[in-house]
């Protein structure tokens, strides 16, 4: 992003980037404005090309560091072990990731569509590679006799919608805890791949 002398882009800057995620969020992409994110942040329109060149550029920055952050915090979270440990880690860890940044999350999957053609292509590029990490785990599991499933990549894609589905009714203050939750899609998972 493009900085003033004497601007305060390391606070403005990421204010503008929660400032657009709560907005897009709320309101969806193609309904909110630089002017409301602008207003939202409490600067002048024309001041938030300080830091982004436009509202697309807004958009596909949120998705990609969103990707990215999932993908290395698997990278950092990644036990090793059997197909099992790791498939137990991935269920845990991509509940416990995606429940944190439900925001970041809903545009990570709702506002695909609104992504021009060659952002579009660099986040399925990041997409793709997440779902390799479950696709090579559930083929190892398929390989050592411990996962049973007729079609892996179905099965891979099957499993995390699932799991990210939980950003969708989870509530604080609801009955069950986070951990309890993990508990539970784990038990579903395990039965789903016939582990």
């Amino acid at each position: 992003m493009a900085r003033k002398t004497g601007s305060h882009s390391e606070i403005t800057g990421p204010l503008v980037r929660e400032a657009a995620e709560r907005l897009f969020a709320r309101h969806g992409y193609a309904a909110v404005s630089m002017r409301q994110i602008a207003g939202e942040v409490g600067v002048q329109a024309g001041a938030l090309y300080n830091y982004t060149p436009d509202k697309q550029s807004l958009l596909y920055d949120m998705m990609s560091t969103h990707m990215q952050s999932l993908l290395q915090s698997w990278s950092d979270a990644d036990p090793g072990g059997t197909p099992m440990d790791r498939l137990q880690a991935f269920t845990r860890h991509h509940i416990h990731f995606h429940l944190q940044r439900p925001d970041a999350v809903f545009i990570a999957y709702m506002e695909l569509r609104n992504l021009e053609a060659q952002n579009f292509a660099r986040i399925e590029v990041q997409r793709k590679a997440y779902e390799m990490v479950l696709e090579n785990i559930l083929q190892d599991g398929q390989g050592a006799g411990a996962f049973h499933v007729g079609d892996v990549k179905l099965a891979g894609m099957a499993v995390i919608a699932m799991l990210t589905g939980v950003t969708t009714w989870f509530r604080d203050d609801g009955r069950l805890s986070v951990e309890e939750i993990a508990n539970h899609y784990w038990d579903m998972v395990r039965k789903a791949v016939g582990a």
